[in-house]
């Protein structure tokens, strides 16, 4: 009934999605198996993609030629680049997006890939031999084999589904939990754990007073997050912001005794960042108000999403505490928000690439590796998807360094660190943010997976060459092109500059505060004509790259540092226990990871400095 297909994918979220679509461009023929069709790519929580760090994510998997910013512009309804008051390391751009659109067009881009086929059922278990992962078993007793298994099960292995006193089994409302794949790891040897998420309630938009609440419009000129030629957004929808007062904190509080989260039902960790809002109360005591964004779910829909009320208590008691937030005081309620208990896999038990240490062929992405968020998961299914593929044509695994992309930071982060809650991305957990950017993703990382072999990588290629180009070009412009006195000191004037009292190069006024291209150019007709045959973000990118060079540079060296330590390279057989020189946390710590290098040892929690010097002696440095 099956042939053997080269990479079988559990799971239709977003992890799973870009895992399919990644074998697929790579070559592999792929099944991706779901257990509901009709839910492949939900946005299971809030109808946006992106913000801080993740909007770099997104461009990082666009840039090689991943799927959510080309649906993501396709689908949006509003777009706002975030951070811009602060340097452009942390620009991080943010789209409100049409939910049941945005799962329509992952569907009819996966259904338009011939290397991917589907099958609608759960999974129950991985057929494994010989520790190697040779396909899967389903819930009515067929087996589908496969040269390699990625599993991307979300919040399904047995989930748990907490309301109040209330609690059923299920992986997202309305859907049943995956059972037996849990059960079958755990007697392979590995080690799983517990964590929990949540989601708010959804309100109907009719009943709200839009007018007593504070307007949150999208940037005037919107952006996109896909470097290929997506349409423009031209009709944005707002969204709103309003608070929550001590009445509302006090009417949640009348349920907390039947909270599953204070009375220990619920036994699973969940998100520091993005709390309940009963744990808000209960952890910002002293705090009188919070911050609650108000959301629409698409378009033409009057479902609307309320961003900052994530909470299990009693639906009784958060439709109370929803009618006393001013603009809901005539609120009806569509559903009640919960929390999820699900299973995941602490993640030291993976390789860089995403593959399992215990079984071969085996690789795990998303939610199942302690993550949270749309955004890391599909950036961990990218991943895994090119390594599968690369995996069983017994070629070298593509792994991304935390000088290379966030996608770097955080598989590192996961496999060298583990996590005892539910991670998400920041800008702060990478050393080279600056280096970083969403502006350049395309520089950093195209080139890169168009030598694995990636299909339709040509015209992304030539655009990422004209781009660098460009830059060299406005670059070349600015070093050469001398600004004259009187035809700048007027604006220098109305920023509080000093005024010129000679010639200088156009390359040493950029570097001033608040001198840009675009505030400059109307007073500097050459400038003006030369940068009209080149695009804003390519204009943009130019600027950054001079305003930051020194920065720039610096993060450049501290990465040739790591690099070097990089080439210094660890067996997977290695007995560190051996090297008595080694602190005794050092010694289990490397034999737990077994990290391919000096520079992944180093990043060890328990590894010390002095325990790296014993490492580069040991093998002959």
């Amino acid at each position: 009934m099956f042939p053997e297909y080269d990479v079988i994918v559990v799971g239709g979220g977003h992890a799973g999605c870009e895992a399919a679509v990644a074998a697929a461009n790579m070559g592999s023929k792929v099944l991706l198996a779901t257990m509901n069709m009709n839910t492949i790519a939900q946005m299971s929580c809030n109808p946006a993609m992106g913000g801080i760090a993740k909007g770099q994510i997104v461009r990082e998997i666009d840039a090689m030629n991943g799927y959510s910013g080309i649906v993501t512009d396709h689908t949006m309804i509003q777009f706002r680049m975030l951070n811009l008051s602060k340097g452009p390391a942390m620009w991080s751009p943010r789209a409100q997006s049409d939910r049941m659109e945005f799962a329509g067009k992952w569907r009819e881009m996966l259904e338009q890939n011939l290397n991917i086929d589907f099958w609608q059922e759960m999974v129950t278990g991985i057929i494994v031999k010989d520790s190697r992962a040779c396909g899967i078993y389903t819930s009515l007793g067929l087996e589908i084999p496969s040269k390699s298994v990625v599993l991307t099960n979300g919040t399904f292995l047995n989930g748990l589904i907490h309301i109040g006193n209330k609690k059923f089994g299920g992986g997202r409302a309305g859907e049943k939990a995956a059972k037996g794949i849990t059960e079958q790891l755990r007697e392979l040897g590995f080690e799983s754990g517990r964590m929990k998420t949540g989601t708010p309630p959804r309100v109907d938009g009719r009943s709200l007073h839009w007018d007593r609440m504070d307007v949150q419009p999208g940037d005037e000129n919107p952006g996109r997050f896909s470097y290929t030629d997506t349409p423009a957004l031209t009709e944005q929808r707002p969204c709103h912001v309003t608070y929550t007062s001590p009445e509302v904190h006090a009417e949640l509080e009348k349920g907390f005794k039947d909270s599953p989260m204070f009375n220990g039902r619920i036994q699973g960790i969940g998100p520091r960042y993005c709390p309940s809002i009963e744990d808000k109360i209960n952890r910002f005591a002293e705090r009188d108000r919070h911050q609650l964004f108000i959301e629409p779910e698409g378009r033409t829909t009057c479902e609307i999403y309320v961003n900052g009320f994530s909470s299990s208590l009693p639906e009784n008691v958060q439709y109370n505490a929803l009618k006393k937030i001013v603009g809901f005081e005539d609120v009806k309620m569509f559903r009640p928000g919960y929390a999820i208990e699900y299973d995941y896999f602490p993640p030291q038990q993976l390789q860089l690439s995403l593959e399992t240490k215990l079984i071969q062929n085996l690789f795990f992405a998303g939610q199942i590796n302690g993550t949270t968020g749309y955004e890391e998961a599909a950036g961990q299914g990218l991943m895994a998807g090119i390594n599968a593929h690369l995996k069983i044509n017994e070629e070298d695994p593509f792994i991304l360094n935390r000088y290379d992309a966030y996608i770097g930071v955080l598989i590192d982060d996961l496999v060298n660190k583990g996590t005892q809650e539910p991670y998400r991305m920041f800008t702060s957990r990478a050393e080279f943010r600056i280096l970083l950017r969403q502006d350049n993703a395309d520089i950093r990382l195209s080139q890169k997976v168009a030598d694995l072999g990636m299909k339709n990588m040509d015209h992304r290629i030539e655009m990422v060459n004209e781009k660098s180009e460009a830059i060299k070009g406005i670059e070349s412009f600015a070093n050469q092109f001398s600004v004259e006195p009187g035809l700048i000191n007027p604006y220098l004037e109305t920023i509080g500059s000093t005024p010129l009292r000679q010639k200088i190069k156009l390359s040493t006024l950029i570097l001033r505060p608040n001198v840009s291209f675009e505030a400059i150019k109307t007073y500097l007709p050459p400038l003006n004509e030369f940068l009209q045959q080149f695009d804003g973000e390519k204009i943009s990118s130019a600027e950054i790259e001079m305003k930051y060079s020194g920065y720039i540079g610096k993060e450049k060296e501290q990465a040739d540092k790591l690099k070097r330590l990089e080439k210094v390279v660890l067996g997977p057989t290695m007995d560190y226990g051996r090297i008595t020189s080694l602190s005794s946390e050092a010694r289990e710590k490397l034999n737990q990871i077994k990290p391919m290098n000096i520079g992944q040892a180093s990043r060890i929690s328990g590894v010390s400095p002095a325990d790296v010097s014993v490492l580069l002696v040991h093998m002959g440095r």
